[in-house]
């Protein structure tokens, strides 16, 4: 017969504890890596929609340009976002206005970021797409 030693009915607590959440690991690792489309995923299904599917589903573009036969709608996001912690550093911005941040002081910071996003149509339907901007994702 063997006998336990008496640092063992902790570990037997804890496992009993534990054991219930054991069949859910799986399912919460999956979770914390799932993530909605990307931008190109969000984007790439505009392609070959007419022009007024595309407006229809995005408004009126903030800007519009034509040449050669070929047709640009622009359109413009522009948001703030928190940065929290952050610290009295290097100004942003074009007018020095806001401070980029970290090292926790106890207090957020804001920043603006912008997403721009071009469409080009051919023939009245969207050939392709770009995009440029630290809101963009």
């Amino acid at each position: 017969m063997r006998l336990h030693a008496a640092g063992a009915a902790p570990q037997i607590r804890i496992m009993s504890r534990i054991f219930p959440v054991l069949p859910l690991l799986p399912v919460l690792a999956l979770s914390a890596c799932a993530v909605g489309p990307t931008i190109d995923d969000r984007l790439a299904s505009y392609v070959g929609r007419t022009e007024l599917e595309l407006v229809t589903a995005l408004g009126v573009p903030t800007r519009n340009y034509e040449t050669g036969g070929q047709k640009f709608l622009q359109y413009e996001e522009q948001r703030t976002i928190a940065l929290p912690g952050g610290f009295a550093g290097a100004p942003i911005g074009p007018y020095g206005r806001g401070y980029y941040g970290g090292f926790g002081l106890g207090y957020t910071t804001y920043a603006p970021v912008q997403c721009d996003v071009t469409f080009a149509l051919r023939d009245g339907r969207v050939a392709s797409y770009t995009y440029r901007g630290q809101g963009c994702g």
